[in-house]
Protein backbone atom coordinates (compact mmCIF):
# COMPACT_ATOMS: atom_id res chain seq x y z
CA UNK A 1 0.00 0.00 0.00
CA UNK A 2 1.42 3.24 -1.30
CA UNK A 3 1.78 6.03 1.45
CA UNK A 4 2.32 9.53 1.62
CA UNK A 5 2.91 11.85 4.30
CA UNK A 6 3.55 15.88 3.85
CA UNK A 7 5.32 17.62 6.55
CA UNK A 8 7.02 21.01 7.15
CA UNK A 9 4.12 23.26 6.67
CA UNK A 10 2.91 26.24 8.73
CA UNK A 11 2.88 29.78 9.10
CA UNK A 12 5.22 32.09 7.99
CA UNK A 13 5.61 35.86 7.15
CA UNK A 14 6.06 36.92 3.27
CA UNK A 15 9.40 36.88 2.13
CA UNK A 16 10.04 34.07 4.38
CA UNK A 17 10.64 30.21 3.94
CA UNK A 18 9.86 26.96 4.42
CA UNK A 19 10.85 22.99 3.44
CA UNK A 20 8.38 20.94 2.35
CA UNK A 21 9.04 16.61 2.92
CA UNK A 22 7.40 13.95 1.57
CA UNK A 23 8.04 10.79 3.12
CA UNK A 24 7.02 7.53 0.49
CA UNK A 25 6.18 3.90 1.60
CA UNK A 26 5.00 0.87 -0.11
CA UNK A 27 6.66 1.77 -3.39
CA UNK A 28 9.90 2.07 -5.21
CA UNK A 29 10.49 4.95 -4.67
CA UNK A 30 13.44 5.95 -7.17
CA UNK A 31 11.95 4.59 -10.45
CA UNK A 32 8.81 7.60 -9.99
CA UNK A 33 8.43 11.06 -11.01
CA UNK A 34 7.51 13.01 -8.19
CA UNK A 35 5.12 15.83 -7.53
CA UNK A 36 4.20 18.93 -5.62
CA UNK A 37 1.01 20.77 -6.24
CA UNK A 38 -1.05 23.11 -4.13
CA UNK A 39 -4.84 24.20 -3.72
CA UNK A 40 -5.79 27.76 -2.19
CA UNK A 41 -9.39 28.15 -1.20
CA UNK A 42 -12.07 28.48 -3.49
CA UNK A 43 -9.33 27.79 -6.09
CA UNK A 44 -8.40 24.39 -8.37
CA UNK A 45 -5.39 22.85 -7.55
CA UNK A 46 -2.71 23.43 -9.23
CA UNK A 47 0.40 22.18 -10.29
CA UNK A 48 4.08 23.12 -8.50
CA UNK A 49 7.03 21.66 -9.03
CA UNK A 50 8.15 18.02 -10.51
CA UNK A 51 11.61 15.79 -10.29
CA UNK A 52 12.03 13.15 -12.22
CA UNK A 53 13.12 9.33 -11.19
CA UNK A 54 16.99 10.14 -10.21
CA UNK A 55 16.32 13.36 -10.05
CA UNK A 56 17.46 13.78 -13.89
CA UNK A 57 14.66 16.52 -14.74
CA UNK A 58 12.57 19.18 -12.85
CA UNK A 59 10.06 21.46 -13.57
CA UNK A 60 8.14 24.35 -12.29
CA UNK A 61 5.14 26.53 -12.47
CA UNK A 62 5.84 29.91 -13.32
CA UNK A 63 4.49 31.13 -10.67
CA UNK A 64 7.84 30.10 -8.19
CA UNK A 65 10.44 29.58 -10.52
CA UNK A 66 13.33 31.21 -9.40
CA UNK A 67 12.00 30.70 -5.80
CA UNK A 68 11.18 26.44 -4.88
CA UNK A 69 13.33 23.93 -5.59
CA UNK A 70 12.13 20.26 -5.66
CA UNK A 71 14.94 17.70 -4.83
CA UNK A 72 14.96 13.91 -3.91
CA UNK A 73 16.59 11.62 -1.94
CA UNK A 74 15.90 8.18 -3.16
CA UNK A 75 17.75 6.67 0.07
CA UNK A 76 15.26 8.33 2.67
CA UNK A 77 12.22 7.78 -0.11
CA UNK A 78 11.68 11.18 0.24
CA UNK A 79 11.13 14.40 -1.90
CA UNK A 80 11.73 17.93 -0.52
CA UNK A 81 10.21 21.45 -2.04
CA UNK A 82 12.69 24.25 -0.40
CA UNK A 83 10.51 27.65 -0.57
CA UNK A 84 11.74 30.85 -0.68
CA UNK A 85 10.72 34.43 -0.96
CA UNK A 86 7.26 33.04 0.32
CA UNK A 87 4.63 35.07 -0.89
CA UNK A 88 0.62 35.52 0.44
CA UNK A 89 -0.51 33.98 -2.82
CA UNK A 90 1.71 30.82 -2.15
CA UNK A 91 -0.79 30.45 0.64
CA UNK A 92 -2.06 26.99 0.34
CA UNK A 93 -2.74 23.61 0.98
CA UNK A 94 0.58 21.42 -0.28
CA UNK A 95 -0.01 17.88 -1.94
CA UNK A 96 2.91 15.60 -2.77
CA UNK A 97 2.14 12.87 -5.54
CA UNK A 98 3.49 9.50 -7.06
CA UNK A 99 3.35 9.74 -11.02
CA UNK A 100 1.85 6.39 -12.29
CA UNK A 101 0.67 7.72 -16.14
CA UNK A 102 3.32 8.53 -18.33
CA UNK A 103 0.65 9.36 -20.71
CA UNK A 104 0.04 12.68 -19.15
CA UNK A 105 2.15 15.08 -18.25
CA UNK A 106 4.20 15.85 -15.20
CA UNK A 107 2.49 18.61 -14.72
CA UNK A 108 -0.88 17.73 -14.75
CA UNK A 109 -2.63 16.09 -11.91
CA UNK A 110 -4.24 13.45 -13.98
CA UNK A 111 -0.75 12.04 -14.29
CA UNK A 112 -0.48 11.33 -10.32
CA UNK A 113 -2.18 8.00 -8.48
CA UNK A 114 -1.51 8.47 -5.27
CA UNK A 115 -1.50 11.62 -2.94
CA UNK A 116 -0.66 12.91 0.18
CA UNK A 117 -2.99 13.76 2.71
CA UNK A 118 -1.75 17.43 2.75
CA UNK A 119 0.44 20.11 4.26
CA UNK A 120 -1.13 23.85 5.24
CA UNK A 121 1.44 26.42 4.13
CA UNK A 122 0.03 30.22 5.38
CA UNK A 123 2.09 33.18 3.95
CA UNK A 124 0.68 36.33 6.41
CA UNK A 125 1.84 40.00 4.85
Amino acid sequence: QVQLVESGGGLVQAGGSLRLSCAASGLTFSTYTMGWFRQAPGKEREFVAAITASGGNTVYADSVKGRFAISRDDAKNTVYLPMNSLKPEDTAVYYCAVRTSPVFPMTSGVAYRYWGPGTQVTVSS
